[in-house]
């Protein structure tokens, strides 16, 4: 990403949309996701009961963002009845990596943000 001076007080586009994606994927319940999903493909009950306190409606919704985004892949297998089974794409599949990298790096340094955060609380204002 090519950031030249004028542009550092403005967001340019680009940065917008890099911005959307980080959204996207760091929030409450993308990453758990894209975890679980990384196991195999599963059905939306299997989901559902995988991931603690998601309720329906916002596995739905984070679903269909994560399958507008190209990061998930939602396939309706014809039965009686029909099933909906969901699982990663190449380039979720792709996202994989970055989200080790990130949740090693987040675990290793827990403490390390606890202190910090405890130090920053108790000081005044």
């Amino acid at each position: 990403m090519n950031v030249t001076t004028s542009e550092q007080t403005h967001p340019t586009a680009e940065c917008l949309k890099v911005s959307q994606v980080l959204a996207r994927i760091g929030d409450k319940w993308s990453l758990l996701i894209v975890t679980r999903l990384g196991e195999g493909p599963l059905r939306f009950g299997q989901l559902l009961r995988s991931i603690e306190d998601i309720s329906q409606r916002m596995l739905t919704r984070t679903l269909r963002g994560l399958e507008r985004d190209g990061l998930v892949q939602r396939t309706v297998i014809p039965s009686l009845p029909p099933r909906v089974e969901y699982e990663l794409t190449e380039l979720g599949r792709s996202l994989q990596g970055p989200v080790t990298v990130l949740s090693t790096w987040a675990a290793e340094n827990l403490s390390a943000i606890d202190a910090a955060r405890a130090s920053y609380d108790r000081e005044p204002g």
